[in-house]
C-alpha cells in the first residue's frame, strides 16, 4: 500500500495520490476526463440522496434536459455566452467514414451539421428555450425543476474531482412569476446547500454574495457557501443564482400575470458537482488517508475478524453476524471482512486509507471474554467494549464521531479567519496563512482585479448579514462601506 506525502511538505501530491490510492478516482485515457471509481461514486450516490431528498422537501421535481444546445442559443444572452466561451466543446459533424488509406476512420466531410451543437456547459439557454412552451398563464408558474446531469467546460489543467473537462452535478432552474418569489427561492436553495455541507459532509461554511466580477455569467446576484481547506485556501462549495428576468427576455418567456397583464418571467438556477468530494478529501483527511464523516460514509462500520483456523473463524462469524444484522435495522452500512488473502494488519491500514469509521477487531479471547476491539478513525482511539453493548454503542458512536468531524473543522475555520486593517498586513497573511481574510474593499472592479493580479487572493464572498462598518480600502485608502473575505481558492 503506497505511503502518502505529508500534507505538510506536498499537499497538492498528498492529495492526488489520496484520491488514488483510497480508490475514489483516476485519470482516464480522455484527456481531462476522470474515472470515478465504485468507492468513490459511493460516496457520490449519499450525497446525491441526502441531497435530493431536500430538493424535493422544497417542492422541486427531477427532470432531463438534452446534452447538446443549439449553437445559437448560448448566443441569446450575452454575458452567459461571454462567461462560458472559452470552455465550450462544440460538435460540427454527425458521422465518420472509412479512411480511403485503410487505417481507421476519419470525419465524414459531407456530414457537417447546419448549425454546431454545444456539449452543454450548463443549461440554463436549453432550458429557458423550453419554459417558452411550458408558460402561458401565472397558473403555469412556478416551476421548480431539477437535473442530474454531467456537464463540459474544457480545461487546460485538470485536477481530479476539483477540476476536469467533465464533471458530474445538479442544477436547478426554476421559474417564478414574481421577483419576491424567485429572490425567496435563491436564498432557500442557498440554505439547503448550507445544511447539507455542515450536518452531512461535516464542513462549516460561510454564506455570502458574489461581487460582480465573481458572478455567474447571465445573473442578477449569485448566493455562495464557502468553505476552507487544511492548506488555508478556499473552496467554493455551492452557488444559487438569482437570474431576475435576463433568460426569460433571451428566449421570450411571458405569461399572463393575474392583473392580466403580460410579463416576462422569474427565473433562478442553483447547483453543486463532485467538486464536493475534493472538498470533502482537503477538509477532514489525514496524512494517513481519508477521514469520511459518517452520514457519507460508504462503510461506516467494518468489523476484521482474527483467527488462526476455520473453526475460530465460524465461531467470530456467527457472533458477528448478530451484530451485524441488528445495525443493518438501523440503517448503519456495516462490512464484515473476512477474506483470508489479506492480514488482518493489512486490512486495518485499508479501512483507515479509506477512511471507514469504526473499525472493530475481534478475536478468540475477544470471545471468551465477550469482548472486542474498537477503533475510531477520526480520534485513532481504540478501546475495548464488551459483545453486549456494540448494538448500543454504535448509533451513538457514529453521531459522535460526525460531530467531532465538523468541530474540528469549524475549530480551523475560526483560527483561520482574520481580520487586516492594511495592505501589509493582507499581504502577509496570503504569504504566510492563507485562510479567510476581512478586509475593508472600496467596492470597486478595478480594485478587486488589481489585489488579484498582485496577490491572486479574489474576493469569495460578502458575508450574508454583513455588518455595516466604515473604514477605509486596504488597497487604495478610499472610503469602504464593510468588510468583505478574501482568500487564494481552488
Amino acid at each position: 500500500m503506497a505511503k502518502l506525502p505529508k500534507r505538510s511538505e506536498d499537499y497538492s501530491g498528498w492529495y492526488n495520490e489520496l484520491v488514488k490510492s483510497a480508490d475514489l478516482a483516476e485519470n482516464s485515457a480522455v484527456r481531462g476526463c476522470m474515472v470515478i471509481k465504485p468507492y468513490g461514486y459511493s460516496i457520490w450516490e449519499k450525497m446525491q440522496q441526502e441531497l435530493d431528498r431536500r430538493f424535493k422537501e422544497t417542492g422541486h421535481s427531477n427532470a432531463y434536459f438534452p446534452l447538446f444546445i443549439p449553437k445559437s442559443y448560448l448566443s441569446k444572452e450575452a454575458s452567459h455566452v461571454e462567461g462560458f466561451a472559452k470552455e465550450c466543446a462544440v460538435v460540427t459533424h454527425y458521422r465518420l467514414k472509412n479512411s480511403p488509406d485503410g487505417k481507421g476512420v476519419i470525419v465524414d466531410p459531407d456530414a457537417k451539421l447546419e448549425e454546431e451543437l454545444i456539449v452543454r456547459p450548463t443549461s440554463e439557454t436549453i432550458i429557458w428555450n423550453t419554459y417558452k412552451n411550458w408558460v402561458q398563464s401565472y397558473r403555469d408558474l412556478p416551476i421548480l425543476v431539477n437535473q442530474w446531469a454531467n456537464v463540459v467546460r474544457w480545461e487546460m489543467r485538470t485536477r481530479l474531482f476539483l477540476r476536469t473537462a467533465e464533471f458530474l452535478w445538479q442544477e436547478g432552474h426554476t421559474a417564478h412569476a414574481t421577483q419576491q418569489e424567485a429572490e425567496a427561492e435563491a436564498q432557500q436553495m442557498l440554505e439547503v446547500y448550507a445544511d447539507f455541507a455542515e450536518n452531512i459532509m461535516a464542513l462549516p461554511v460561510l454564506k455570502g454574495v458574489k461581487t460582480p466580477n465573481e458572478r455567474f455569467a447571465g445573473a442578477i446576484d449569485t448566493y455562495c457557501i464557502e468553505a476552507l481547506m487544511q492548506d488555508g485556501k478556499a473552496l467554493q462549495a455551492g452557488t444559487s443564482h438569482f437570474l431576475g428576468q435576463n433568460f426569460a427576455k433571451a428566449f421570450d418567456v411571458k405569461f399572463t400575470a393575474k392583473d392580466n397583464k403580460l410579463d416576462f418571467v422569474w427565473g433562478t438556477s442553483w447547483g453543486v458537482s463532485t467538486r464536493l468530494m475534493g472538498a470533502l478529501i482537503m477538509a477532514h483527511s489525514d496524512d494517513e488517508g481519508l477521514v469520511l464523516p459518517p452520514n457519507l460514509a460508504p462503510i461506516q462500520v467494518v468489523i476484521v475478524p482474527i483467527y488462526k483456523t476455520e473453526e475460530q473463524l465460524n465461531a467470530i462469524s456467527e457472533k458477528v453476524n448478530g451484530w451485524k444484522k441488528e445495525l443493518i435495522k438501523q440503517g448503519i452500512s456495516v462490512k464484515f471482512d473476512n477474506r483470508d488473502t489479506q492480514s488482518p494488519g493489512w486490512k486495518f491500514a485499508e479501512y483507515e486509507l479509506k477512511g471507514v469509521p469504526i473499525r472493530i477487531a475481534i478475536g478468540p479471547r475477544d470471545l471468551e471474554n465477550n469482548t472486542c476491539e474498537v477503533a475510531r478513525r477520526d480520534t485513532k482511539e481504540k478501546f475495548s467494549v464488551n459483545g453486549d453493548e456494540i448494538v448500543q454503542l454504535i448509533p451513538e458512536l457514529l453521531k459522535k464521531i460526525q460531530d467531532t468531524i465538523y468541530q474540528k473543522a469549524l475549530s480551523f475555520k475560526n483560527q483561520n479567519t482574520i481580520e487586516v486593517n492594511s495592505w501589509e498586513e493582507f499581504k502577509k497573511a496570503i504569504d504566510t496563512k492563507g485562510g479567510f481574510i476581512s478586509a475593508h474593499w472600496d467596492g470597486t472592479s478595478e480594485t478587486e482585479e488589481k489585489i488579484k493580479e498582485e496577490t491572486k487572493a479574489t474576493i469569495r464572498c460578502i458575508p450574508l448579514n454583513n455588518k455595516q462598518e466604515a473604514g477605509k480600502c486596504i488597497f487604495t485608502g478610499n472610503p469602504s462601506k464593510e468588510r468583505v473575505i478574501f482568500a487564494l481558492n481552488y
